[in-house]
């Protein structure tokens, strides 16, 4: 029996909730495991702030720097109380590494060192967590990612070589958990990261380390998924947005990568695939009350419609896109016009056409959005507007629509099929 398990940021924020960590997977130890984690806390977003101070020449990058630093050592110091615990020279090691790294030129690729940089943030929380495990008495082995998924070089949307991925993990991975030294045996790794065929780090998509499990499950054919977040459940929408919600206590897996490809932050919009495809159960549970029954994911489409959900995306660009000879806008255009968005990685959230001008809701990323205008600027007009709101409902009625565009929301565009109605909208 072995089940994968992916703890998020929030799970391993401080000490204290490695510590209901390491008691719920104390709970599951006569089963074999394969532990997913992801970056401690904010780290991910600490990281990104430390990127984009080294590629500015921020004089405030080593203060970036040692704030990063200094929250993990303040959990190493909680959680090991001997300072001649190797956890100390492992870390400081992987510091090192991160402030060497800092300290040459970037490449100016900034994809290339995002991936490079933000990396850190998996690497250090597994060598904390994983000798924190072993000091508990669990038969914990650490794993190098990036040993096990290989990707090509498209930086931070790593795409998986699914036939060597899958070979690497099962003689590795299984090779331990088959075949531990005492007791059973959890087997723990990075979400979020591969590696190239040149052995460069790939990360897989912002909050890939869902998608990571779902890899493993795949490839050792796992009886079950559990993701365990801070939410009783998959919520039909988020709390920072309704007042009120209801947990999903069943959905399937068509509904959930719909629900995850409209923004749904819960599940990564790759996860269900690879689970689908073998029939594994995906669980959302919670550490906080790891007893209750959270959310299954399954064949099951019965429970779809049951319950409408919402799901708010904040900080959205309405793009409008014409021809400047007043042309129409017909198949070729739009596949050209297509091509920039994928040759810039940007996502598409929701597309309308007609006559001579094609609209777009994508999120607001400085970076990408200006080397996208620039690109269609050489063809075609251009007009844009920022600070907006994207919000979906599937299985909508006239109530649900007018319970979400309350307080003088200014709709600018629209769309409706027969399960799903989406809005894109200026705040109050």
């Amino acid at each position: 029996m072995l089940k994968v398990f992916k703890f998020g940021g929030a799970s391993v924020k401080d000490a204290d909730s490695v510590r209901n960590v390491a008691t719920i997977l104390r709970k599951h130890s006569p089963e074999k495991l394969v532990v997913i984690l992801s970056a401690m806390g904010k780290t991910t977003n600490a990281l990104e702030k430390v990127l984009n101070a080294w590629y500015e020449s921020d004089e405030r990058l080593n203060t970036f720097i040692q704030d990063v630093i200094s929250y993990h050592q303040g959990i190493i110091i909680s959680l090991f109380p001997d300072k001649n615990h190797p956890v100390y020279f492992k870390t400081d090691l992987l510091f090192g590494e991160l402030e060497g790294h800092l300290h040459t030129p970037p490449s100016l690729d900034y994809d290339f060192d995002y991936d490079q940089v933000v990396s850190f943030g998996e690497l250090i929380s597994t060598t904390i967590i994983s000798e924190f495990l072993i000091s508990e008495g669990f038969n914990c082995q650490w794993f190098d990612v990036r040993e096990l998924i290989q990707t090509d070089n498209t930086w931070r949307e790593g795409k998986v070589n699914w036939e060597t991925t899958e070979s690497q993990i099962r003689v590795q991975v299984s090779g331990f958990l088959d075949n531990p030294k005492s007791g059973p045996a959890i087997a723990l790794t990075q979400g979020f990261l591969g590696a190239a065929t040149d052995g460069a780090t790939v990360t897989l998509g912002r909050e890939g380390s869902d998608y990571t499990a779902a890899i493993f499950a795949h490839a050792l054919h796992a009886e079950e998924m559990v993701i365990w977040k801070d939410v009783p459940g998959l919520l039909n929408a988020d709390p920072k947005y309704f007042s009120v919600t209801e947990r999903l206590a069943s959905i399937s897996y068509r509904e959930a990568i719909e629900l995850a490809y409209y923004g749904a932050t819960v599940i990564h919009p790759k996860t269900i695939k690879p689970l689908q495809n073998k029939d594994i159960p995906l669980r959302i549970k919670s550490f906080v009350d790891p007893e209750s029954e959270g959310t299954v994911i399954t064949q099951n489409t019965s429970a779809d419609s049951l319950i409408p959900s919402f799901i708010f995306k904040v900080n959205q660009v309405l793009i409008s896109i014409s021809p400047r000879d007043f042309s129409f806008i017909d198949e070729q255009s739009l596949s050209e016009i297509l091509a920039v968005f994928a040759d810039n990685s940007i996502h598409i959230s929701l597309m309308q056409n007609s006559a001579i001008s094609f609209s777009v809701c994508v999120d607001h990323n400085e970076r990408r959005l200006s080397e996208l205008f620039e690109a269609l600027s050489k063809e075609y007009k251009v007009r844009y507007n920022t600070g907006l709101e994207l919000i979906t409902i599937r299985h909508y009625d006239q109530a649900t629509i007018d319970r979400v565009l309350e307080d003088g929301k200014t709709v600018l565009l629209e769309m409706r099929s027969r399960l799903t109605a989406q809005f894109v909208v200026r705040p109050s």
